[in-house]
């Protein structure tokens, strides 16, 4: 299945971007030296916040949204309706809720991916349907358990320092 092929990537990407420190071999030994810097890199109360577990890691719901099949709206509701779910996405984000988001270029089906805080399929279930654009049925959505860095808890607060212009 192709999401899975997304979902794969990411997680890849996410694994090279979040690792912060080497991991001896099963033949090196660990030096008091190494000890100490490893030490350094972990801020275990951040880590604790944003429920990091012993590898740096959380579990998220990852959202794949796409497009139905054979659905229409005018321009106009699109266009209201695109705004809404943009307000949405800003909402969910601004409480915490969501993580990581944006689109895909194209025009397929998958239209574009959420990253949730949450730890349950049904709790993302919740928040994913206050979307209006789901709510309207323009779009339907796919939930994943996905395990990844929980530094992403820090990605919307370091957006914010590369806005410019709001969407």
């Amino acid at each position: 299945m192709k999401y899975q092929n997304v979902l794969m990537l990411m997680t890849f990407i996410f694994a090279i971007v979040g690792c912060q420190k080497t991991v001896p071999g099963p033949k090196e030994v660990v030096s008091k030296e190494t000890t100490e810097i490893a030490a350094k890199v972990c801020d275990s109360v951040k880590a604790r916040h944003y429920g990091a577990d012993a590898y740096g890691m959380k579990k998220y719901i990852m959202a794949f949204l796409k497009s139905w099949p054979n659905h229409s709206v005018d321009s106009v509701q699109r266009s209201d309706l695109q705004r809404a779910h943009l307000d949405n996405i800003n909402r969910l984000a601004n409480k915490g809720k969501l993580v990581l988001d944006g689109p895909f270029f194209g025009n397929d089906d998958l239209r574009r991916i959420y990253v949730l805080n949450v730890q349950s399929i049904e709790k993302a279930r919740l928040l994913s349907n206050t979307d209006p654009s789901i709510k309207a049925g323009d779009l339907e959505i796919e939930l994943r358990e996905w395990y990844a860095s929980a530094a992403l808890m820090e990605v919307n607060e370091l957006h914010a320092t590369f806005v410019k212009e709001d969407i």
